[in-house]
């Protein structure tokens, strides 16, 4: 009986580690303007958009919404170091428009009522960053994002 037991709770450990994936192939939206707020998809594009971070990996959690030439920037940046983090650390994105189930708590803890939001935890749980606004002043600069996801690592 104990063996049945351990193998179960093996299985459930193992489903939770699947649903608590965070998103991948990320992606900027076709269409997105990055001049006004005409954009009616939100700007990132990608597969499990609606999960939440893993325990124990450093986690950068985006919020914004479509219509959004702020996001737009910011989400702009976001994806142009997404393939140099990707392994290391776990995208969380959230569509405030949209949010998933899985995502409420997140929201709850760090979204600051401005858009766009940027949150980087470490692999501790150690809050290293937590603001609204852009990272950058300039289109392009991901230079103040990079130190901040580099510090999460």
């Amino acid at each position: 009986m104990k063996k049945v037991s351990t193998v179960i709770l093996i299985a459930c450990a193992l489903l939770l580690a699947v649903n608590a994936r965070a998103a991948s192939n990320l992606q900027l939206a076709p269409d997105l303007s990055f001049t006004d707020d005409s954009s009616a998809n939100f700007p990132i594009t990608g597969s499990g958009m609606d999960s939440g971070p893993a325990a124990g990996k450093a986690t950068v959690m985006f919020f914004g919404t479509s219509n959004c030439w702020n996001t737009a920037r910011e989400a702009e940046r976001l994806v142009k170091l997404y393939p140099q983090y990707k392994d290391r650390m776990d995208f969380v994105i959230v569509d405030l428009n949209h949010v998933a189930p899985d995502q409420k708590a997140l929201v709850a803890r760090y979204y600051r009522g401005y858009i766009p939001t940027i949150a980087v935890v470490d692999a501790k749980g150690n809050v290293i960053y937590d603001r609204a606004g852009e990272t950058a002043r300039s289109r392009g600069d991901t230079g103040n994002l990079q130190k901040l996801l580099d510090s999460a690592n």
